[in-house]
This record gives structure tokens, C-alpha cells and sequence, in this order.
């Protein structure tokens, strides 16, 4: 029995033990869920986070002892279902995280019976389809195929009939595709010399991700825009793959694998020759600071590459902190109102977007709540509705300024939050990055 209430000391993690065969034995995973289980049942503060909490307290206040004990061990997989590991149960409410003596990690418990439902019953083709980003990107951009793809995305009988066939609500408002993929339209410069430092490398490599590549290249754009009106060298990561967390989020840790093998070789070169690896997708960058890590928790180039790894406006704040950022700002932003991502929250790098849009001049309006949206979760039809009533309290907070722009680092929230303020809207959608640039008055 713990002697303590709580944490005193700030949350560190364990390496998830995902080679073992104990992980994958389901009887020892229902004993450790119902362990977990009743201690949040004698907590609850995490029950305004996500609808994962909601389901277990309600599970339990309906069960005939009105404790863990009276819940049928089949109902704990409703538990995992909900859950879309934004790790901000463990990051930002949970007292017992380790080193606190209870050990409770809900994020990568909920991950270890993914894994296990995954390698019992594998996953549904539309899971397999929206998980497979890569392999949706480049058919789907295309030349002759990409005008039919996003046509098919605005059209209410398609829409339908998708829903039919494959649960992907037909009111979900899905981000396009771009034929000019942004790692084959991308002219990074190189040129400049190479000023670090004490804070940061003098030198960027570019992990362009799926989403830029193939949805919004002009992100990855205005990216090099800014690293070159600031004269710093950049350079594209020689290949690269999905980082692998929508296949996390799956459960399916093998293809992780397979995805690590991919692009950690490339990443690693580039952090050994003295490069910051900046990803425009919070996601990504999250993958590569700690599910990678703690996947592979002996692996020198993950360990490198986890180094090397940064958030563009983690970069960015420390180039100012470094007096190497230039603030000749020249266009005034207005409000805007910003919302900060879960998956850049549990990175623990403060609010340095927040801090980059203040130093352009913008009257910022920073909203730090869950939109709902996450990944594939908030697109399949039996969680819409869901991902809608988490994401209410986050567009109510968004739109009361009236804001010139409303912006996220997750492009996908930032559109789940401009489509849940409704039609009335006027503001813009934009990047925070694109803000940037737009500031400098780049073009």
C-alpha cells in the first residue's frame, strides 16, 4: 500500500515490454486492467478528458456490487475502444503515475490490449485502409485519380455510400489530396552557413510526413520559407515512411517495427552529422521523442534520432533564445485563436508556438483541451458523434474571440474545430507555421 497520495516528482515512464510473450497474455493483461481500474474508480479525475472514463465509471456505477469487481471482464474491451492514446491522462492528470509506487500507466495498458486484440483478430479493412497512410497518399494523389478523390470527398451520395460499406461518417469533413506532393516539389536551400548555437544546431533536415506530403504540402513549404529567411541550411530526409503511429494506435507494434526499419537508418545519419530533425505533425514528432524510444529502449540510432528530434517552434524559440531568429515581422496577424495539440502537450516543450505567434505580434487566444478529433478515431461513424461532444467546449473557447485565424499544429484538429464553430465562422484556417510566414511577409 502506497504510504503517499500522490506524485511529488515529475512523470517518467518505463519501455514498453512489447517483445515479451507475458505482454501478449490476456489473463495477465485483465488482471493489471482491473488493478488500474479501481484505482480510477477511487479517483475519477480524469473523467472530462475522453470517453474512455466516462465508459469505465459508467460500466462500474451500473454493475450490481458498484465496484470493478462487479463489471464482466468482456466489458473492459469498451474501455480500450474509447481510448486513442493522447497520453493526457498520464502526462497532465493521473497522481499515480510512475515513480509513484502504483505504476499506473492507462495510455500504454490500453496500447498492450490493442496489441493483443490486434495479434487475436487483426483489424477491419477500414482500420487496415486509414492506418495505411502511405499507401492512401500515393494513390490517392495521383494526377488523373486525385480530382475524383476529392470530388468523392465532397459528395453526399458518395459519402453515403462509404459510410455503408466502410463506417467513415459521411458529415466528417476529410482533409484533400495534392498531385504536387510536397518531398517532389520541395527546394530546400542548403546555401547558408551553418550558424549554431548554444541551444540549437545550426542545420535542419525536413521529416516531411504523410499528412504534408500528401494533404497540405504548402505546410512543409512556408517550413522552408522560414528556415531560409532566417539563413538556416535545410535538407530533406534522404526516404522516409509513416512514423508509424497510426499502426500504434492500432495496435499492430509489428508494423511499427517494419516502419522503424524504414526510417530510423536515414534519421540517424542526420542526427550523427549534427542536423535538428523537425516534423511539422505533432504526432510524428511524438513518435520519434518517445513511443519509439520506450519501443526500443536499447537501440542507439533510435536513441540518436530521439535526440535530434524536434518541434519546428521548439526550434524556432530556441534560435530566438540563441539570438539567431529574426523578428523583422512586416504584417500584422490580428487574433488568433490557437489551439494546442495533445500530442505536442505531452511532449513537455512548454508553449512555444503560443510564445512564436506572441513575438510576431499576434493577440493570441490558446485553448489547451483535447478537440476529440484524434487521428482515424474521430472519423469512424461509431465515434463522430463522440469526438463532436468532446470537441464543444474547445470550439465554444475558439470562437468566442471572434478570431481573425484559427490555428492548431494538428492541421486535422484545427479542420475537426473550424467545421464543429459551424458555418457561421468567418475566420481563416491556417497553420501556425503558415502564420509565420505570413507575418515575415514571405511569400
Amino acid at each position: 500500500m502506497s504510504t503517499r497520495e500522490g506524485n511529488l516528482e515529475a512523470p517518467t515512464r518505463h519501455p514498453l515490454d512489447w517483445k515479451t510473450p507475458d505482454f501478449y497474455n490476456e489473463g495477465k493483461l485483465m488482471h493489471e486492467l482491473e488493478r488500474i481500474f479501481d484505482i480510477c474508480h477511487g479517483c475519477r479525475r480524469c473523467v472530462s478528458l475522453c470517453t474512455a472514463f466516462p465508459t469505465l465509471f459508467d460500466l462500474i456505477d451500473e454493475s450490481s456490487t458498484m465496484e470493478v469487481d462487479g463489471v464482466a471482464k468482456a466489458d473492459y474491451w469498451k474501455v480500450v475502444d474509447e481510448c486513442y492514446l493522447c497520453d493526457l491522462c498520464y502526462m497532465t492528470k493521473c497522481p499515480y503515475v510512475p515513480p509513484h509506487p502504483w505504476n499506473l500507466d492507462f495510455p500504454h495498458t490500453m496500447l498492450r490490449a490493442k496489441a493483443i486484440k490486434f495479434r487475436q483478430s487483426g483489424a477491419s479493412f477500414r482500420d487496415k485502409l486509414l492506418s495505411s497512410t502511405d499507401m492512401m497518399g500515393k494513390l490517392a494523389s495521383i494526377p488523373v485519380v486525385v480530382q475524383a478523390v476529392n470530388a468523392s470527398l465532397k459528395s453526399k451520395p458518395i459519402r453515403k455510400l462509404v459510410d455503408g460499406v466502410m463506417k467513415i461518417h459521411p458529415d466528417r469533413q476529410l482533409p484533400e489530396y495534392d498531385s504536387a506532393k510536397f518531398r517532389a516539389t520541395a527546394r530546400p536551400r542548403s546555401d547558408f552557413a551553418v550558424k549554431a548555437g548554444e541551444k540549437t544546431p545550426g542545420k535542419v533536415a525536413i521529416y516531411a510526413t504523410c499528412y504534408v506530403n500528401y494533404n497540405e504540402p504548402g505546410i512543409g513549404h512556408d517550413l522552408l520559407k522560414l528556415l531560409a529567411h532566417n539563413e538556416i541550411p535545410a535538407v530533406l530526409v534522404e526516404k522516409e515512411a509513416c512514423c508509424g503511429m497510426p499502426k500504434l494506435e492500432l495496435g499492430d507494434l509489428d508494423a511499427v517495427a517494419r516502419l522503424k526499419e524504414i526510417n530510423i537508418p536515414h534519421l540517424a545519419k542526420l542526427a550523427r552529422e549534427g542536423y535538428a530533425i523537425l516534423t511539422a505533425v505533432p504526432s510524428c514528432t511524438l513518435m520519434y521523442k518517445k513511443e519509439l524510444p520506450l519501443m526500443f529502449p536499447h537501440d542507439a540510432d533510435v536513441q540518436a534520432v530521439m535526440e535530434a528530434m524536434w518541434d519546428p517552434f521548439e526550434y524556432l524559440m530556441a534560435r530566438n533564445v540563441d539570438g539567431l531568429l529574426k523578428t523583422d515581422f512586416k504584417r500584422p496577424l490580428g487574433k488568433v485563436s490557437y489551439h494546442v495539440p495533445c500530442h505536442q502537450r505531452v511532449q513537455n516543450i512548454g508553449n512555444k508556438t503560443r510564445d512564436a505567434l506572441q513575438l510576431a505580434g499576434a493577440t493570441v487566444n490558446m485553448v489547451e483541451r483535447c478537440s476529440g478529433h484524434d487521428g482515424t478515431w474521430g472519423v469512424k461513424s461509431e465515434h463522430f458523434a463522440k469526438s463532436m461532444k468532446i470537441g464543444k467546449p474547445v470550439f465554444r473557447q475558439m470562437a468566442e474571440p471572434q478570431p481573425d485565424y484559427v490555428s492548431s499544429d494538428c492541421a486535422i484538429a484545427a479542420r475537426h474545430i473550424l467545421q464543429g464553430m459551424g458555418e457561421t465562422a468567418t475566420a481563416q484556417k491556417q497553420h501556425p507555421i503558415t502564420l509565420l510566414r505570413i507575418a515575415y511577409g514571405l511569400e
